[in-house]
């Protein structure tokens, strides 16, 4: 029987979850909660065919690899999975980055680390890393309704995104094929993140927010961050091995659907 271990059911592997469930795997979810559980969660590796991570770093660590390594090393599991960032690559100046570009970069050293890490585990990881998730709940239509929003006069500044339902497409596409190894899971139209929140108020009805300089947009250190990088994400990896291809190709895909399906 197919059984699928999830560490962190957060947002994104929650769905990746229900995904597998209703594909017949039975589900084992290990929360912050039950990671001290040496001997409960040990048990649990050993019945899993399949094992995913989604817990991000703290501090320096990865905290499933810090209790777990010596036993996910040794896992029998089939398919072993990370999800990861493409922060791993830090910024690009706007160029296009593939499964080959360096990491470690960047302003996420710890996430290079840990996904590197994950990477030299097992001879079954596959590596999945993410760019900016939106998708019910957690979109710029969110952000829009909420006064949220902002635009930052940042010409040239580009960043590539993905919906969240098709990181579950890729994660189950890679369930049945495609080797191990590392793989971009992005859109196929990076844009500015002005012009996606200027959609969003289109599709809503609002007038945008102010453009307005970095210095006066009062955004949050991890905001800043953030636009002190650029990149397009290359996807092509994940087409040709997986046999994958994003449902949603783009922002405006991606807006449309929420906005239709309420949320």
């Amino acid at each position: 029987m197919a059984r699928l271990l999830i560490f962190g059911p957060g947002y994104t592997a929650s769905r990746i979850g229900t995904a597998a469930e209703s594909r017949g795997f039975t589900i084992e979810r290990i929360g912050r909660a039950q990671m001290p559980d040496r001997d409960a969660v040990t048990a649990a590796i050993g019945r899993a065919t399949h094992i995913l991570s989604s817990v991000p770093p703290e501090g320096d660590g990865d905290p499933v690899l810090d209790r777990y390594v010596d036993v996910l090393g040794g896992a029998r599991a089939d398919w072993i999975g990370y999800l990861s960032s493409t922060g791993v690559y830090g910024d690009a100046q706007g160029a296009w980055v593939d499964e080959s570009a360096p990491v470690g970069q960047g302003r996420r050293t710890a996430r290079s680390a840990a996904d590197q890490a994950w990477a030299a585990l097992h001879p079954q990881v596959r590596i999945f890393r993410l760019p900016g998730i939106y998708g019910p709940g957690r979109s710029p239509l969110d952000r829009v309704r909420a006064g949220q929003a902002h635009r930052v006069d940042l010409p040239g500044q580009v960043f590539s995104r993905i919906h969240v339902e098709d990181i579950v497409g890729a994660v189950l596409a890679s369930f049945d094929r495609g080797p191990a190894g590392l793989y971009n899971i992005a859109d196929d139209r990076p844009v500015s993140q002005n012009i996606v929140i200027e959609a969003a108020c289109a599709l809503l009805g609002i007038a945008p927010p102010p453009l307005l300089p970095m210095e006066q947009a009062g955004l949050s250190p991890m905001a800043r961050a953030f636009y002190a990088e650029n990149r397009r994400v290359a996807n092509g990896k994940a087409k040709r091995l997986l046999g994958w291809a994003p449902r949603y190709a783009d922002y405006r895909a991606g807006l449309a659907a929420l906005l239709a399906e309420g949320a």
